[in-house]
């Protein structure tokens, strides 16, 4: 009798988020190399980044991503036709992976009055399929709303595979005056992922949440935290932030 063929456990991925502060330090030194130590020191499988770029003139990418690739074993997303010659990433979004297929990823723009937009990249990890959005959301409460809304249509226009968002939400609160209580359409309720978010800034001494993972029903976050280490306190304004994600089936 032939044995049945054992099911593969479902994969579990470390996921993270990290506003890089376009590479300057709690210092006042642009150092990009300190980022790159930070985010080798995270070891994640997909990681989020913020303001990779810089904000005027020639908005040129601060990372060697060539050093970076070698040095922590992630690539950026590609977002073909949409960067500006020397830019790393979309509106300072740049989303790194490692052992991934990159099925399709788009940049999207965001309302408000500031400039801001949004990477939406489906991925499939360990022969699953995963949509990851990366984003930095506004300063205006109603601009966070309007930008909430609108990853609604991301979400709800999707395949129904399971859907991961993550950035710097410049958000710090967590109950109904939240500006990310939208996402509850689509997402695992923001309530509950608020009672698992953690400080995150000012990075020497972090109390506000505005950096945020969420995801829906069809995964699970566990052990969410900043990562912290002498380097990361100084490499930026921001801690990352870090969580395990486990698909439910």
């Amino acid at each position: 009798m032939t044995e049945p063929t054992p099911t593969p456990p479902l994969p579990e991925l470390l996921v993270g988020s990290y506003n890089v502060h376009k590479g300057v330090g709690n210092d006042m030194r642009r150092d990009p190399a300190r980022i790159v130590e930070v985010i080798r020191e995270i070891g994640g499988d997909i990681i989020a980044l913020q303001e990779v770029d810089r904000r005027f003139g020639d908005r040129k990418g601060v990372l060697d991503l060539d050093y970076l690739a070698e040095t922590t074993g992630l690539a950026p997303v590609t977002l073909e036709g949409r960067l500006g010659r020397l830019a790393h990433g979309w509106h300072g979004n740049l989303l790194l992976f490692r052992g991934a297929e990159v099925e399709d990823a788009r940049a999207i723009t965001l309302p408000g009055l500031e400039p801001r937009g949004a990477i939406v990249a489906d991925l499939r990890v360990a022969g699953r399929p995963l949509r990851v959005i990366a984003v930095h959301l506004g300063l205006l409460h109603q601009s966070r709303l309007m930008q909430a809304r609108r990853l609604v249509e991301e979400i709800e226009g999707g395949d129904g595979r399971p859907t991961l968002v993550m950035g710097d939400m410049n958000e710090w609160r967590l109950g109904t005056s939240c500006s990310l209580m939208p996402l509850r359409r689509g997402l695992r309720a923001v309530k509950r992922s608020a009672e698992l978010s953690v400080p995150s800034f000012p990075a020497r001494m972090p109390v506000l949440p505005l950096d945020r993972i969420i995801t829906c029903n069809l995964s699970v976050l566990s052990a969410i935290e900043p990562h912290v280490s002498p380097l990361a306190r100084l490499a930026s304004d921001h801690l990352p932030i870090k969580a395990r994600l486990r698909f439910t089936s």
